[in-house]
């Protein structure tokens, strides 16, 4: 019988794993071993994927996946007694560990553990940090660094991305890996979910088998106390060789007792030895020997940092990376490797790192059975609970509705609460200008401080409020776990587009902003998959495109702002998934990529931790505003404010000053004064028109001009490469939004409205229409991504190549369906 077909809620046991190496290394390392019992909770709404328990905690798989693992009904067995060998021995190796270059006074440590173990919150509470918590898979897709002071020492934090095992997987694992043997830190911070210790422990037994001092930190320790599960710590680190600490790093409980472990462990460190690995069977110690004692006669070619034995167990499970190194040795090495592979395969008719993989959870059931106690009573209760919610938010039906009304009241709250606050602080930006306006002689200062700066500036502040509440939802939907069962809902239609399920986390990043979710497409093992994700999250409505859609939709749209946000965001993902089935067909030759994802358990946020996050974010927006954005503001003020003159100009203030003439003369009537007034208003369109800025706009906007986009709008879209908010800013510059300081000056969406031309064959016409105004919003979404995302794609992409093709693809696609929207809504209204 094979997984895939078993019914939901029956209860089968692994038989054997088929498949190829890289799934089989991966579904053995998630514990699907010979054996495990494993229960069908339910299929995705689409009937792909499926949803199974195992350990303890819930995991999804393709049913093409899951036909690669045979499974007999627990029904038809008794208990497999051959299961009980003898591997809970400890053994003891002693390993010299190499800390040359660092200081006494300095110590380095390494944090590594699974996903959703808590490991960046831990980070963040034991350094002061605030990097990005999530409660899904490929939060961390970089290392972060922080130094604290504790005790005369200086402790080097490094937090490595979320791993399952050191396996080639992902590139997430190779760099972990990579980084601990090329690195050589001082100390590992394991840390475990204590909720899920049996899968979270594979981990812990290859640190173990690294010969690198270890510390164990317990996390979510509250939770297994509350469960009424008791962990004898003490037994726990006399039968490993380890220091363990019980943490709550969402509270912050243990972090005192974490950092005096670091100190006391390396003041050990400086006279003895690191001594702790596992037995393994008596097989497996045959070969680990008669490999050994093949590279004991020949130089030691490896790192000083690896240890001999955690390099021949890679070795024996065939890992590519440490196959590499076997070039090293003479071609007798390489031959002893087969010969112990092929008798080890033999005696145990089974692949050799399967082999392996069972035998560390066999020591880790060993380890447990005898200082871990669980209450099955209330872990029954935790799993109905958390099947209780899923049998909603992932139903078959309602799903899909569910996930959409909560991206619809992410919006509606968007609009509605952020426009309180964005009212006051545009009233305060209006009262500003109008202080300076009145205090300041006239002049550049003046002229750049009102419509340069607080204009342009103003013009995006104003929007804050918006980001902070679209950052707060999208905060609580990812540490309540919500990311994960998006992903697994929305797989089936993935796949069908040519996405892997594992592209909609960082394309629901993409929504914060595109820079990070492109860097979380690491955690995608295929590059094929991998590159095909970075081509679409351009697509993802950033934060950075809101303040542009807030101005347009409440100028043009304020009946339904929140169904015209949602739509918009909607047009992104859905053409992201057409030109992914699009490039999926003609650029990408792919192999199928399985689809395996952890399914975290419901936790309840903490709101400072969400409160936190959002700040962050919105801190980033802050901080461009006064970097970048000022920086742009500037000099888009410059390039509109000079040449004050120009022979059209000058020819103008040759006509005023004949009329003043007749005005002083005695001759001054309403008519004279309006035509007077109607020259100034002429002038400054003209001097505007043939500023710096003018001109450059004139010589893009042909290229624009079928859209109905006029030279202030495509200097604008020209602007905002640098950075989307720029939109906004440049704009307000243009516009000029606080020029009428007698009634505190006019918002900018008032000023699009009473846009028109000033010249050609429209002179006198509305710039903006509803159509045009909807064109120029789809343009916004979906062209030339900025340059920090450019950036990104060509550093992850491993060139220039991807990164020209999304600049010029996203901007091509722009300018179609700009014109597509303006002309079909032209004709239907």
């Amino acid at each position: 019988m094979l997984l895939s077909e078993a019914k939901t809620n029956q209860e089968v046991v692994i038989r054997k794993i088929n498949g190829e190496d890289s799934f089989r290394r991966r579904i053995l390392e998630m514990g699907f071993i010979r054996g495990q019992k494993v229960q069908v909770i339910k299929n995705a709404p689409l009937k792909d994927p499926i949803e199974y328990r195992i350990l303890g905690y819930n995991i999804s798989l393709r049913k093409k996946e899951a036909a690669c693992i045979e499974v007999v009904d627990i029904n038809d067995i008794k208990e497999d007694e051959t299961r009980k060998t003898n591997v809970s021995r400890i053994i003891s190796s002693p390993i010299l560990n190499d800390r040359v270059g660092h200081s006494p006074k300095e110590i380095h440590i390494a944090l590594i553990g699974n996903p959703n173990c808590g490991k960046t919150s831990l980070f963040n509470n034991l350094s002061g940090s605030k990097e990005h918590v999530g409660n899904y898979s490929g939060v961390t897709v970089d290392s972060k660094k922080a130094t604290v002071k504790w005790k005369g020492y200086k402790l080097h934090f490094i937090d490595l991305p979320g791993i399952y095992s050191f396996t080639t997987f992902t590139p997430e694992e190779v760099y972990a890996r990579d980084y601990i043997l090329d690195n050589n830190p001082d100390i590992l911070l394991n840390i475990i979910d204590s909720t899920n210790l049996e899968r979270n422990l594979l981990l812990t037994t290859q640190l173990m088998e690294m010969g690198k001092e270890l510390i164990v930190a317990f996390n979510m320790f509250d939770e297994l106390k509350k469960s009424g599960d008791l962990l004898d710590i003490e037994k726990f680190d006399a039968m490993t060789k380890v220091n363990s600490i019980p943490t709550t790093a969402i509270k912050g409980e243990g972090n005192r007792d974490i950092l005096n472990k670091i100190v006391e462990v390396f003041q050990s460190l400086q006279t003895d030895t690191v001594s702790h690995s596992i037995q393994h069977s008596d097989e497996i110690e045959y070969s680990i020997s008669k490999i050994g004692e093949l590279f004991d006669k020949y130089p030691y070619k490896l790192n000083q940092a690896i240890n001999t034995r955690f390099y021949i167990l890679k070795l024996l499970e065939r890992d590519p990376e440490a196959l590499k190194k076997l070039d090293m040795y003479p071609s007798a090495v390489a031959k002893e490797l087969e010969a112990q592979v092929e008798r080890i395969e033999s005696h145990y008719h089974d692949v050799c790192d399967s082999v392996i993989t069972q035998t560390r959870y066999h020591f880790i059931q060993d380890l447990l059975n005898q200082c871990y106690v669980s209450s099955s009573d209330h872990a029954s209760k935790g799993r109905e609970k958390s099947v209780q919610i899923d049998r909603v938010l992932t139903h078959r039906i309602w799903g899909f509705p569910i996930f959409i009304l909560f991206m619809f009241i992410t919006f509606y709250a968007t609009f509605t609460l952020g426009a309180y606050p964005a009212d006051w602080i545009d009233q305060g930006m209006s009262w500003l200008a109008v202080v300076i306006g009145e205090h300041m002689t006239d002049g550049v200062l003046k002229d750049l401080l009102v419509n340069g700066i607080i204009s342009g500036v103003g013009s995006v502040i104003v929007f804050l409020p918006n980001i902070l509440i679209l950052f707060f939802f999208t905060s609580l939907m990812e540490d309540t776990g919500y990311m994960a069962r998006a992903a697994f809902i929305m797989d089936k239609i993935m796949k069908k587009v040519g996405l892997h399920g594992q592209s909609f986390i960082p394309m629901l990043m993409g929504f914060g902003c595109n820079v990070p979710a492109i860097m979380a497409t690491r955690t995608i093992k295929n590059r094929a998959d991998r590159l095909l994700t970075m081509m679409i999250i351009p697509f993802m409505s950033c934060s950075a495109r809101l303040p542009v859609y807030i101005v347009f939709i409440t100028a043009f749209f304020p009946k339904y702002p929140a169904l015209i946000l949602l739509g918009l965001y909607l047009t992104g993902i859905f053409t992201a998934g057409f030109m992914a089935k699009f490039m999926n067909r003609v650029m990408f030759e792919k192999e199928n990529s399985p689809f395996i994802l952890e399914l975290p358990p419901y936790r309840v946020p903490l709101l400072k931790n969400t409160i936190l996050h959002m700040w962050d974010r919105g801190s980033s927006y802050m901080k461009k505003i006064g970097g970048p954005i000022l920086i742009g503001v500037v000099l888009i003020w410059l390039m509109e404010y000079f040449p004050r003159e120009t022979e059209s100009t000058r020819a103008i203030d040759h006509q005023i000053e004949q009329l003043q003439a007749s005005r002083t003369s005695g001759q001054s009537t309403e008519a004279l004064e309006n035509k007077i007034q109607d020259l100034e208003l002429h002038k400054g369109n003209i001097r505007l028109e043939e500023s710096y800025l003018g001109q450059i706009g004139k010589t893009v906007q042909p290229a624009l001009d079928p859209l109905g986009f006029d030279w202030k709008m495509s200097v604008s879209l020209l602007a905002g490469i640098t950075a989307k908010e720029i939109v906004v800013s440049t704009m307000g510059v243009l516009y000029q939004t606080n020029v009428d300081q007698q009634d505190g000056g006019v918002i900018l969406q008032e000023k699009l409205k009473k846009e028109r031309y000033s010249y050609g064959p429209h002179k006198g016409e509305k710039v903006l229409s509803l159509p045009t105004a909807l064109a120029f919003l789809v343009f916004v979404l979906i062209y030339f991504p900025c340059i920090a995302v450019i950036a990104t794609i060509k550093r992850e992409a491993g060139g220039w190549k991807w990164a020209f093709f999304v600049m010029f693809y996203t901007t091509g696609l722009a300018w179609i369906m700009s014109f597509v929207v303006k002309n079909l809504f032209t004709w239907l209204l």
